[in-house]
């Protein structure tokens, strides 16, 4: 899972902004990370005092004019923010004829602004460069002016003429490569419109801008904010979002779209991947830390539905056994019945019941209440009642409950993986249940591989799990044939860069911790493997990673794994949507000897706006 903090309305919150403005700003710039246009690059318009808004702007990411004062800046207001970061854009409708250099400004007020759109204003203040999320974040900087003066001249005037932004605007490129010399970082560079996408929004940033009719790849999040593509043919997925499908691919028709107008006011509209944003949408180009360049719309489009619905994959033939992972999202006894119901009757009617179902994200008996609890029993007792009641199997379940706060996730919660299965199908092999802290092992008996305890952990001294949970393994037999299967899931991408970044390509300092939680995981599927070559070993759950990425290839090392959601069509390769890329999380990963399967990514959660869990669910279904 990944989150976020509880913002107000529809944008987030930019507390004490302006004090922490310039104390930003010459920390970054003693340090490299807002590099730009020195004083001596200033226009010749500082002389006066009174630079116009794209001497400003200047043809990098960070103004010339960072830490001064300037006088009389005129523009016409596009857009007023009265909550979060309170503020408001202005633009110069007098454009100059340099691409690179925007023509529009936040100017942040911290109080309500008291100008409206259409104001004519001049405006005093202090620039400066404010950094979403901080400066270790990563993210780029806002050019804005801050504590300002302001005089309205006159109201009620025409609004400069918004570009619009579409497939025949946006470059194919993503972004430049970093300035070694910078640490990575792009904010050196001259821009580049016309051959960057990064470069283009920038270019852009703060100006009043519009798109047309354009199709939805993120849905509708609790934070009132959805994203949509402006190529319609970019990585398209088959069921319409837009696939991530390499490092290289990432998406730049991609853009984000808020709402400047309270959602008390007017609610922001529901919608879901597939559907349409059609007409215009119009508004101040933004830049935030939960997305970068955002659309935050004056005018807003509507939603035209296409009616998405959630999958349900094939029941498993009676010599087929389904294994089957799902996230279920932080699941606690005081969560409402209507969750429990809702993910139940999603195991039964869209999982078609599942043989074996690992479970991640599974809360002790009191959720996050951090009193030492780690009995899980209650929170399964009511997962398992509730499917019964669905319809479903009469399900068993195994785990083994985590040392308190020792596996991450929320403070209190000891979240954990944990098998169901159904005992009329497949039955589990209980051989010393290990603890917490026991590792598992491999022998051989009667030809076969079996794990010295099962349930038991995999490696739970080995330091790439501190703090993280310890992989579950388990042994099963289905038709008297012995199936070991191993429930993961790995450290998050918390830490990483956006693909934003003002490093390019972005930091992604949390792979190194599930390379080496990979590498342990493969180096046991190996000793399986050495035990008995043509073993049905199972690797799954919420990997946390792609499958491109290193973590997947540290996973299938020597051909003892294969990521089987390769299996599927490309376009239909994705398990989580995440800022508007579909892309892989939770995989199910077959040894050697399963060769012979049908794969499913049940899309039924990560494309709507209505969501019992951010994850899809993944099916394997196979005759060992």
């Amino acid at each position: 899972m990944r989150s976020r903090p509880q913002v107000t309305g529809s944008i987030s919150a930019r507390s004490s902004r302006s004090a922490a403005v310039a104390a930003v700003v010459a920390s970054a710039l003693a340090a490299g990370l807002l590099a730009g246009a020195t004083s001596s690059a200033v226009a010749s318009s500082e002389d006066d005092g009174q630079p116009r808004i794209h001497d400003i702007q200047g043809a990098t990411r960070t103004s010339p004019y960072t830490g001064k004062q300037v006088t009389g800046v005129e523009g016409i207001v596009t857009g007023v923010r009265s909550y979060g970061s309170r503020g408001f854009w202005i633009q110069d409708p007098q454009a100059d004829d340099d691409a690179a250099t925007s023509e529009g400004v936040f100017v942040f007020t911290s109080s309500v602004p008291t100008v409206a759109v259409g104001d004519a204003v001049t405006v005093s203040g202090l620039v400066g460069e404010y950094v979403p999320g901080g400066l270790t974040s990563g993210n780029q900087s806002v050019t804005q002016i801050s504590k300002p003066v302001v005089t309205v001249v006159s109201s009620g005037n025409a609004l400069p003429e918004a570009p619009r932004i579409n497939e025949y605007t946006v470059p194919e490129l993503y972004a430049p490569e970093g300035d070694p010399a910078a640490g990575g970082s792009i904010n050196g560079l001259t821009l580049d419109p016309y051959t960057y996408a990064l470069d283009y929004y920038e270019s852009l940033e703060g100006m009043n801008v519009r798109i047309g009719t354009s199709r939805v790849v993120g849905a509708t999040d609790p934070y009132s904010e959805l994203w949509v593509t402006v190529k319609g043919w970019e990585n398209n997925a088959k069921r319409g979002g837009t696939v991530y499908g390499s490092y290289e691919s990432q998406n730049t028709g991609r853009l984000q779209i808020q709402q400047l107008a309270p959602v008390a006011q007017q609610p922001f509209p529901k919608a879901d991947v597939g559907d349409r944003l059609t007409g215009t949408t119009e508004g101040p180009l933004d830049y935030n830390q939960f997305g970068g360049y955002t659309l935050v719309a004056r005018t807003l489009g509507t939603v035209q539905s296409k009616g998405l619905e959630r999958e349900k994959t094939k029941a498993q033939k009676p010599g087929e056994l389904a294994v089957a992972t799902y996230n279920v999202e932080n699941l606690d006894p005081t969560d409402p019945q209507e969750k429990f119901d809702a993910l139940a009757k999603a195991v039964v009617e869209n999982l078609a019941s599942p043989d074996i179902l690992a479970l991640e994200e599974i809360q002790d008996d009191n959720g996050a209440k951090n009193d030492g609890t780690v009995a899980a029993g209650q929170t399964v007792a009511k997962f398992t009642d509730a499917i019964k009641a669905a319809g479903g199997p009469a399900y068993e379940w195994r785990s083994v409950d985590p040392e308190n706060n020792k596996d991450g996730g929320e403070p209190g919660g000891n979240i954990r993986q944990v098998f169901l299965f159904n005992p009329a199908r497949v039955s589990f092999t209980d051989r010393d249940a290990g603890g917490a802290t026991t590792a598992t092992g491999v022998v051989r008996e009667k030809g076969h591989a079996q794990l010295t305890h099962s349930p038991g952990r995999i490696d739970p001294a080995n330091a790439a799990w501190e703090a993280s949970r310890k992989p579950l393994a388990g042994q099963f037999t289905f038709r008297g044939r012995p199936v070991i299967v191993i429930a993961n899931h790995f450290g998050s991408k918390g830490g990483d860069e956006g693909l934003t970044s003002h490093h390019q390509p972005p930091a992604r300092s949390s792979e190194a911790k599930r390379l080496l939680q990979a590498q342990a995981v493969n180096t046991f599927v190996k000793e399986v493997l050495a035990v008995q070559k043509n073993a049905n070993v199972l690797v799954l759950g919420d990997i946390n990673d792609f499958e491109f990425s290193a973590t997947t290839e540290a996973l299938t090392d020597g051909g003892a794994l294969y990521p089987a959601i390769k299996s599927l069509p490309r376009t239909e390769r994705y398990s989580y949507v995440y800022q508007g890329n579909s892309q892989v999380l939770d995989q199910i990963l077959t040894s050697p000897a399963i060769k012979n399967f049908t794969y499913d990514s049940v899309h039924i959660n990560a494309e709507f706006a209505d969501q019992n869990s951010d994850h899809d669910p993944q099916v394997l279904r196979f005759t060992p």
